[in-house]
């Protein structure tokens, strides 16, 4: 009976193993990464032009990004990573002149704005999804 040399083995079980990394298991459980400031539509709402810096971080907490050069701008940001789906990301940039809340630009609009529509045209312009707004412009409508 001829014995079998060790390296012999060695590379014919390397080869069988390796077979192995060309199978594809299940994913047992894969997690939703949330990173940042979580910002919704009440939140946005809630801003009024005159706010003080305090009454800010009250609604929308400590900001994520704090410009160590221009500390009259807040960054907000949020991003969530569902498992299988493209990833969501939120912002928004609130700009103060002092302690006041002056304007602010990201992804949300006041709910409260004036939509300003011509006499002719039947459709309003769309507004586009990142927009900056004046404090002028969150003043609520009657």
């Amino acid at each position: 009976m001829p014995s079998s040399s060790p390296l012999a083995l060695i590379i014919l079980s390397a080869a069988l193993l390796s077979g192995c990394s060309y199978l594809k298991y299940p994913d047992i459980h894969k997690v939703t990464v949330q990173q940042g400031n979580i910002v919704n539509q009440e939140m946005v709402d809630q801003l009024r032009p005159g706010m003080t810096r305090s009454q800010v971080r009250y609604i929308f907490g400590t900001p994520l990004l704090m410009d160590t050069f221009d500390q009259d701008r807040w960054d907000y940001y949020y991003g969530i990573k569902p498992p299988g789906r493209t990833e969501k990301r939120e912002r928004i940039t609130i700009f103060f002149k002092g302690n006041t809340l002056t304007h602010f630009s990201g992804d949300y609009l006041p709910t409260n704005l004036q939509t300003t529509t011509t006499d002719d045209a039947a459709t309003a312009e769309a507004l586009p999804a990142t927009t900056e707004l004046e404090a002028s412009d969150l003043t609520p409508t009657e």
